[in-house]
């Protein structure tokens, strides 16, 4: 054993071969080498007892804290998180229901849908071709994804036209997958919770084959004569069932659908012609002469006029005016025919006739404004017609009141005399046309017009106007005589018989621009069906309008379709 020397000079011991701090000899040049920033010769000190419960507590704390939030998580709100977090695995996907297709009366599709691509898709939306039949059907819109990729509009819509006025029954109910993915995002299981409901059919009353050519006669008296637009509707008489409606210009549903040609939507847009306006309701047009079966029927029930009494019919009329004397009113007509009764007046169109029992002449008694209102509206002028929700127009009779509300003015005998003539201020749709001259083909019943079958019977739907049988046989023969002889005569066949009358109806002030109309009714012996067509501004001085555009259809007709006539 080593015995210190120092210690054992002082008398002290040591068996232990640790060495005491005193035994170190401090070397006072060392104490500069100490790195402090290392911490190096400092003394480390013990950590206290308050630090120790401040950390404890503390420490406490955040564990009081975590064990509430735990609680509140996992037991107070554990079903709703359960829930949540469930649906966090689960993703909801629509199946789009197919959209119920539309069928002529013939059973030919005019809007169905193809094949759906995958399952998270839609059918698409298709149209026939044929000429006519868009501004009728319609067109749709399909639903619309977000950038995410989700849906944020749900349903395939119809815009226009039968699309849209029977959208509820077309467009059927979306069903439901829900699809289960893992933390991969991957597709664990999928399955349907609620399975799509598909839209109904609708069938119409429009015949496919009859609604190409009518629209394909009219287009082409349109576009050689050089007029603005026009339609045409062809109606049992019996029923009200429209066979054909069409309107001109039109625009092509499967473009409108589709959305993709931008050049050809701006097209119909920029067009002055307005390919969106349907005809046959929406339309308001001034029918001149096509007025007239009408105003004679009232003359005859009131016993203004005898169905044999002759009123001259000179080049001109001169009212005399009572206030000048020195200028009185011209009323001319188109020609001067002489002696005519009424079916003869109604077969040559001639308007001095019906100036004077409309509004009176001399000896001959008129009318009156009031009468020839009530009659009008007997047949449904002036008021809307119900084709199962397309929009309607109800048009105009003019009347004292109706001018001075417009005009501020009152009423004078000129403006009766026009009236009775169907221009001034009268305005009608064409349905409204092919419903009355129907009342007159069938004897008075004044029918609502139907274009789908699937709702209602049109022949339940009847009105009887209160003029007698044998004055609706008076005008029936006077409408007969225009094809015979009069300004029908373009429609005479040797061997079928159609009753018809035409109308010009002069626009604007200048009157360089004209309607020109023809209506009536066929087979004459045995009515079933009452047509219309009307062509819209063209030139006073063309010669070839309604009668032509007729023409061509009962041609094509009597070829393809000589069961339509008989």
């Amino acid at each position: 054993m080593n015995i210190n020397p120092l210690k054992k000079k002082r008398g002290i011991i040591s068996t232990s071969n640790n060495i005491d701090p005193d035994e170190i000899f401090l070397d006072s040049q060392n104490l500069p080498g100490f790195d402090t920033d290392q911490f190096e010769g400092r003394i480390e000190r013990p950590i206290t007892k308050r630090t120790i419960i401040i950390l404890g507590v503390f420490f406490t704390f955040l564990a009081f804290i975590f064990i509430g939030k735990a609680w509140d998580l996992q037991i107070i709100h554990g079903e709703a998180n359960l829930d949540r977090s469930i649906r966090n695995s689960l993703r909801y996907a629509l199946i789009f229901a197919d959209r119920g297709n539309i069928y002529s009366s013939d059973d030919k599709p005019l809007a169905w849908n193809n094949q759906r691509q995958s399952d998270d898709e839609f059918s698409k939306r298709e149209y026939v071709k044929d000429l006519g039949i868009s501004s009728l059907l319609g067109y749709v819109t399909y639903p619309k994804k977000d950038s995410a990729g989700f849906y944020y509009d749900e349903e395939i819509a119809g815009v226009d036209g039968l699309e849209s006025i029977y959208d509820d029954y077309l467009a059927g109910e979306n069903g439901l997958r829900i699809i289960e993915i893992n933390a991969l995002n991957e597709i664990v299981i999928q399955s349907t919770t609620d399975r799509p409901e598909n839209g109904k059919d609708v069938h119409l009353t429009i015949d496919s084959e009859i609604q190409k050519a009518f629209m394909e006669s009219i287009e082409n008296i349109i576009n050689q004569s050089g007029f603005a637009g026009g339609g045409g509707v062809i109606m049992d008489v019996r029923t009200g069932d429209l066979i054909s409606l069409v309107s001109y210009p039109e625009y092509d549903s499967n473009v409108l659908t589709l959305a993709e040609d931008d050049e050809k939507i701006y097209e119909y847009l920029d067009d002055t012609r307005n390919p969106f306006l349907h005809r046959i309701t929406e339309g308001l047009y001034t029918p001149g002469s096509i007025m007239k079966p009408f105003i004679a029927l009232a003359a005859l029930e009131e016993g203004v006029i005898s169905p044999y009494k002759e009123i001259l019919s000179t080049k001109e009329m001169v009212v005399p005016n009572p206030y000048d004397p020195d200028n009185p009113s011209y009323f001319s007509d188109w020609k001067a025919h002489g002696l005519v009764n009424v079916r003869r007046a109604i077969a040559i169109s001639s308007n001095i006739y019906f100036y004077q029992v409309g509004g009176g002449f001399e000896g001959q008694e008129g009318l009156g404004i009031s009468r020839i209102e009530e009659y009008l509206r007997k047949f449904g002028f002036g008021q809307e017609v119900n084709v199962e929700g397309f929009n309607n127009q109800a048009g105009t009779i003019p009347n004292p009141g109706w001018k001075m509300e417009i005009f501020d003015d009152d009423w004078r005998l000129g403006d009766t005399y026009f009236t009775a003539i169907g221009q001034y201020g009268v305005q009608v749709t064409p349905i409204q046309v092919a419903r009355a001259i129907s009342s007159i083909a069938n004897g008075g019943k004044l029918v609502e017009p139907r274009i789908v079958t699937n709702f209602k019977l049109g022949s339940d739907i009847k009105k009887e106007i209160d003029i007698s049988s044998e004055n609706f046989e008076i005008v029936q023969e006077g409408m007969r005589e225009s094809v015979q002889y009069g300004t029908a005569k373009g429609l005479s066949y040797p061997d079928f018989e159609i009753a018809a009358k035409t109308g010009t109806a002069e626009l604007g002030i200048t009157k360089e621009k004209v309607n020109s109309w023809v209506t009536g009714f066929f087979p004459y012996d045995n009515p079933k069906y009452a047509f219309v067509i009307f062509l819209e501004k063209g030139d006073r001085s063309n010669l070839i309008g309604g009668v032509a555009a007729a023409r061509g259809f009962f041609d094509w007709a009597k070829i393809n379709r000589p069961d339509f006539l008989e």
